[in-house]
């Protein structure tokens, strides 16, 4: 990352328990070090085995990554730059509305069987992501099925999580595929609004806010 980036970030950054005088011992690398070898490896797909010998050793990378992990400093520290880009974006840093829909996508042959689906609409075999958004398309939760798992039937569980991180959330904008018993369930079990935004018989894809997720899931 640049400077401009490390500048921003750092701050965001989990402070270290030994800080705090909470036990541990201080990180052999710098955390700017190990959070570019996490980077590279995401973005290039590649194993922990294969990290380029430019960065910390990749068991050091990985024991870091599995302890953010473990504790849920990942999530935490992504929801702090969540926060940061909505507020300087004019808005609050929690969000009052999101944007819920899914994607299928094919699996590598390396996925477990037990965990692929086929999704005989989208007509693709493999894996299916469940997201809900903000309205400026960062992620607020995720759920990843089987691809022959329906819209509906991963709402329940992804809306009760979306609930219970994100207190001040009171509408959320959803596709056809959610029309009908999530609706009323959202209302009555959850006090939250799901509106179907309607697809237009002149326009592909998703119309109005409702465009954002498919930003995200591609």
């Amino acid at each position: 990352m640049t400077d401009e980036e490390w500048a921003a970030i750092r701050p965001l950054l989990p402070v270290p328990a030994w800080l705090h005088g909470r036990g541990g011992q201080p990180e052999g690398y710098c955390h700017r070090q190990l959070l570019d070898a996490i980077r590279y490896l995401v973005a290039g797909g590649i194993s922990w085995r294969a990290m380029p010998v430019d960065f910390p050793d990749w068991g050091r990378v990985y024991a870091f990554f599995r302890r953010w992990r473990e504790h849920g400093l990942i999530t935490e520290f992504h929801d702090r730059l969540r926060g940061r880009v909505r507020e300087r974006e004019g808005r609050e840093a929690e969000p009052t509305a999101g944007i819920i829909d899914t994607q299928s996508v094919k699996a590598a042959a390396s996925v477990p069987s037990v965990s692929r689906g086929w999704d005989g609409g989208k007509k693709v075999g493999g894996r299916k992501r469940h997201i809900v958004t903000d309205c400026l398309g960062l992620l607020l939760v995720v759920a990843v099925t089987a691809a022959n798992v329906g819209h509906r039937d991963a709402a329940v569980g992804l809306l009760q999580r979306l609930r219970r991180l994100h207190r001040d959330i009171c509408l959320v904008w959803a596709d056809g595929g959610y029309t009908g018993g999530p609706v009323d369930w959202c209302r009555q079990k959850l006090a939250l609004t799901l509106q179907v935004v309607r697809r237009t018989d002149d326009m592909e894809g998703f119309v109005g806010r409702c465009h954002v997720v498919e930003c995200v899931t591609v």
